[in-house]
């Protein structure tokens, strides 16, 4: 067996000697490099006893313990973050490339994507199309099937959601005569749309014009006539199949029945947008190795406490090649089992502090904070004597 050198007591970190180099020409992690190697060597009894370990191994646990860190804030980043940076860009080199000290505030961006679509839905607005169509009542048929007129217009049944069906009757105003009163008393019996505004041209004996509340009052008696003393279509629509009540009679022939209608393919190409350059899940959110030089001493403490709990399960590794060793008159029984028992317990009960801390500072957390010291504040002040004003 190669006689192999293990840990001299000191060491001496030079870029290169981990096994990604994520930090290697951090100054900062340069120096704790060494720092940290010989704070674990200590911990695991040298030199009171040999730690079979190089300082590469030492290494390789402290790169890995800031890697840890630092996935752990970031993936707490991610899920503060997702809902405002969803369907943002993340091209390399651009302006978003890199979000590790970026301060994100919370936006609207994506309720008001979400409000576009109730929009579409209510007819009120949003980001996919309405059109419109109609199909012509025939008398003595009741039923009419759309899904032959979007082939007769070329679409497809399926891709034709019909969102509102309507008829729509000659306008009121259609019915309304001048509003140029002859001498004053009644109307010319000439249609709004062929009298002349002003003082000239009509047919009006006289140019009395009547008011405009008057003209209002009289397009409501007309739309509530024609609704309570005229026949008026409903209609009843189950899978694109429309069916007219009552049923068209021969004086109705030729008249319309109008509908509003989307395409399922437009809400869906709206709703989705292809895009490799944006951030689409979130593993595309443009978060990079933590920068070792902002780790504040709270976090860079819990790396050094990880790294050790690393360096125990390196060295259980290692010892557990051999249970005992043989020596002069004796034996020695080496310690894998409690090494490796010790570095998971320490290394669960790290993770579980960790994130425990995260949440503790989550934005949720933190305004529910806010609000309990503002409410015992508020009562604190109550306690104070009001003071009396005396004039």
């Amino acid at each position: 067996m190669a006689n192999i050198p293990i840990w001299p007591g000191s060491s001496s970190f030079h870029p290169g000697d981990t096994p990604f180099g994520f930090y290697d020409y951090n100054p900062d992690f340069q120096q704790d490099a060494d720092r940290v190697a010989k704070f674990s060597a200590l911990r695991l009894g040298y030199p009171i006893e040999n730690v079979e370990l190089q300082d590469i191994n030492f290494y390789a646990a402290f790169e890995e313990a800031v890697t840890v860190y630092s996935n752990e804030l970031f993936g707490y980043q991610q899920r503060e973050n997702y809902l405002t940076l969803e369907g943002s860009e993340n091209s390399y080199g651009g302006t978003h490339s890199n979000l590790n000290n970026a301060v994100i505030t919370p936006s609207l961006g994506p309720i008001i994507a979400l409000s576009q679509q109730y929009a579409t839905e209510a007819g009120t607005g949003g980001n996919v199309n309405w059109y419109s169509g109609s199909i012509e009542l025939t008398a003595s048929i009741q039923d009419y099937d759309l899904d032959v007129w979007a082939a007769d217009n070329g679409l497809t049944g399926s891709d034709v959601e019909i969102t509102r069906v309507f008829f729509q009757g000659p306008p009121a105003v259609s019915q309304m005569y001048s509003p140029y009163g002859a001498g004053g008393v009644g109307f010319d019996g000439e249609a709004v749309a062929y009298a002349t505004p002003g003082m000239g041209g009509g047919y009006a004996t006289t140019y009395l014009l009547m008011p405009v509340s008057y003209d209002l009052q009289m397009l409501q008696e007309i739309e509530l006539s024609n609704t309570v003393r005229l026949s008026n279509f409903t209609f009843q629509l189950i899978n694109n199949k429309l069916r007219i009540f009552p049923v068209p009679t021969y004086e109705s022939y030729r008249w319309r029945i109008w509908f509003n209608y989307l395409l399922n393919s437009e809400r869906f190409e709206a709703s989705v947008d292809v895009n490799p350059s944006k951030i689409g899940n979130i593993s595309q959110m443009p978060y990079r190795n933590i920068d070792y030089d902002t780790i504040n001493s709270v976090g860079r403490s819990w790396i050094f406490e990880y790294t050790l709990a690393l360096v125990k399960e390196i060295l259980g590794y290692v010892r557990g090649k051999y249970g005992t060793i043989p020596i002069p008159g004796a034996e020695v029984t080496l310690n894998q089992s409690d090494l490796l028992a010790s570095a998971t317990t320490d290394k669960t009960a790290l993770i579980e502090r960790l994130r425990a801390y995260f949440d503790d500072t989550s934005r949720q957390s933190l305004l529910e904070r806010r609000q309990a010291e503002s409410v015992a504040r508020q009562s604190e002040l109550g306690q104070v004597p009001m003071t009396i004003y005396v004039g």
